[in-house]
């Protein structure tokens, strides 16, 4: 197994673990953060109804408006400041986290901070 598939491997193995302990509720959805190389998305997400109540990323034009880079800190941050803004137009104001299978550092806890920022507790 070459270098790539055994990172891509341990990455959704680890996502798949998260997954096993952490579910969203109506009452406490789940904030899902998804990282790529040039983008960073959140969704908040209620598992038992299988319905997104809010999402986000460094694509949509109003992130797109405070950005310079969809790939740094600072558009995290502003991505978690539009999720969370947009759950608690919603009436979520308490979520879980789940990183996705990353470690809580950089661009997932800026995103994290940001989403806390605009009101959601977790």
């Amino acid at each position: 197994m070459d270098k790539l598939k055994a990172k891509a491997f341990k990455l959704a193995r680890r996502q798949r673990r998260v997954r096993g302990k952490v579910s969203g509720t109506e009452m406490r959805p789940r904030l899902r953060v998804t990282r790529s190389n040039a983008h960073i998305y959140a969704q908040v997400i209620d598992d038992v109804a299988g319905v997104t109540i809010a999402s986000a990323s460094t694509l949509d034009a109003e992130v797109k408006g405070m950005i310079k880079l969809g790939s740094n800190v600072a558009a995290a941050q502003a991505v978690g400041e539009v999720v969370g803004k947009r759950a608690v137009d919603k009436g979520v104001t308490e979520v879980v986290f789940d990183r996705g299978g990353r470690i809580y550092h950089g661009r997932v806890k800026a995103l994290a901070d940001g989403a806390r920022s605009a009101g959601l507790t977790f």
